[in-house]
């Protein structure tokens, strides 16, 4: 056993950094010459390797923050503002070097330093799970194929390929996949998760996540771009066919796979970051990228990537099998994740990456607006001033359910006959289906920001270049499930209702002697 290791010092209350290991090399010195007691080593390390004499603490200024986006009316303005407050506590975080916001920004939550979404954070040499939220690995996946059947017959073999809701699959529906039997399940963030990883494979989660049905027709304008970019393979597949394409996106994440990993990696950082920094927010604890924690939970990322990619996959494959054709090519991109460049390491809360990819190559984007509208395939420009990210969607001015407020009667409720009218206005000719059968109403394109205000402002900011816009046939969500398990109303049994009772009675009493209590403090 090693008399003292990297964990026993961070405990100590040394900095993650490269000092630590030049101080495992002198205790390993220290155990050479015949030093056993642990004490003595770290009275000995003190005296060579002074601890940090201060703390880390937010900066009193905030980091830069370059602004892709623009207010063209209250609403717009409104938010705006509100963005600007969540990313102001996250920009003086000392790890934090700078951000950007996108034109789909909105904020996420209400906790000090909570990325809005479309927000981006430059981070030096550290990651911040609560940076990427639980829904680690968002991403978009296209898959371009021929088939003669209609929408309707599509949409009913997708129907059977993917699954929304909470939860996962049966054990009897597990999809299998090589990604499930990757060695990692050793590594300390990922231990004892592989029935997540099984039960969730071909299964989308609820929200914003969708099964999208489009079309596209590439000119010969377009496929050239695509060789001058360097995309060739894609070019010359698209060209084998001379006509429209048909399209299925899909768009998810990790499921709970993702989310135990995010609890786990949130659970670490605030453990870490107490250790060497004072003040610092919950939402913007970090890992060291040079500590152990934070080297095993960057290679949980690294699965969580592929695993997500899998699942896209297998929704993807099961559906063309099933349609009896085959996929001529696929293209994706993950928006809510972190990327290392050198020693930063980027973190994009909703937002598409359009720097160089691994080979050189302008990257391709997938960007969806709303279901009824077209979903934009760009190529990146690369532009730095925006760190090198486009949006990810349309984005909201308001909540979910501030959204939908305006169109609930006085009980606020809303037939289904209404519901339906009002989702079909918004999506006329399209084949909109909602797996628990009611729509959402909070998922529908009343409650996103115009599709044409993004548009212009990724042209005005050069945040990419749209290559083509995939028109929309068809999309299946969620849809709305009703109250949570735990949420639900149920008939109270006779035993609860006692001690409902019992409780009033007992709460009454100490009201009342509290009024005596206080009255007798007056006089």
């Amino acid at each position: 056993m090693n008399l003292i290791n990297e964990s026993d010092l961070l405990e100590a209350g040394w900095l993650p950094g490269p000092e630590i290991e030049i101080m495992l090399e002198a205790v390993r010195v220290m155990a050479a010459r015949g030093v056993q007691d642990r004490a003595y080593a770290l009275k000995l390390l003190r005296r060579d390797f002074p601890l940090p004499d201060r703390m880390l603490r937010l900066r009193e200024e905030p980091g830069p923050l370059a602004l892709a986006i623009a207010a063209t009316n209250d609403a717009d303005a409104k938010n705006i503002g509100a963005v600007l407050r969540c990313m102001d506590p996250l920009l003086r975080v000392p790890v934090v070097r700078a951000g950007a916001i996108m034109p789909d920004a909105c904020p996420a939550g209400n906790a000090p330093a909570n990325i809005p979404v479309g927000g981006v954070i430059a981070v030096e040499n550290a990651i911040i799970p609560s940076a990427h939220s639980e829904d680690i690995c968002c991403s978009m996946f296209a898959s371009f194929y021929q088939s003669t059947a209609s929408v309707a017959e599509e949409l009913d073999v997708l129907m059977t390929c993917t699954r929304f809701g909470q939860g996962g699959r049966n054990q009897a529906d597990w999809v299998p996949h090589p990604v499930l039997h990757e060695p990692v399940w050793c590594n300390p963030f990922l231990q004892g998760l592989q029935r997540y990883a099984a039960m969730h494979l071909a299964d989308q989660g609820d929200g914003n996540h969708f099964a999208y049905l489009g079309a596209v027709e590439f000119s010969p304008e377009q496929l050239h771009a695509l060789r001058q970019q360097g995309h060739d393979d894609l070019a010359e597949k698209i060209s084998s066919h001379a006509g429209s394409w048909k399209v299925l996106i899909t768009h998810h994440g990790s499921r709970g796979l993702g989310a135990h990993l995010y609890k786990r990696g949130q659970k670490a950082a605030e453990k870490q970051t107490a250790k060497i920094a004072e003040g610092i927010p919950d939402a913007a604890c970090w890992l060291d990228y040079d500590s152990v924690e934070g080297c095993a939970y960057w290679e949980a990322l690294q699965y969580i990537s592929r695993w997500t990619k899998a699942n896209h996959e297998c929704i993807h494959r099961t559906f063309a099998e099933k349609l009896g054709t085959r996929i001529a090519a696929s293209i994706g991109n993950e928006h809510n994740f972190v990327w290392k460049r050198g020693d930063t390491f980027y973190h994009g809360k909703g937002a598409t990456p359009a720097w160089p990819d691994e080979q050189g190559r302008a990257q391709l984007g997938l960007i969806p607006l709303n279901m009824a509208a077209p979903v934009l395939l760009v190529i990146g420009k690369n532009n730095q001033e925006f760190m090198s990210f486009a949006p990810h969607g349309a984005g909201r001015n308001h909540s979910r359910r501030a959204a939908t407020r305006a169109y609930l009667n006085q009980d606020g409720h809303l037939s289904r006959k209404e519901l339906d009218r009002l989702v079909s206005n918004q999506t006329p000719g399209l084949d909109i289906r909602w797996w628990h059968g009611k729509a959402d109403l909070s998922e529908t394109p009343l409650a996103y920001k115009s599709a044409e205000q993004v548009i212009d402002q990724i042209r005005h900011f050069a945040l990419a270049d749209i290559l083509a816009e995939i028109q929309p046939r068809g999309c299946l969500m969620a849809g709305d499930a009703g109250p949570r398990p735990w949420q639900a109303e149920r008939d109270l049994t006779p035993k609860q209702k006692r001690q409902i009772e019992h409780r009033s009675d007992r709460r009454k009493s100490r009201q009342h002697l509290n009024h005596w209590e206080d009255a007798s403090d007056v006089e």
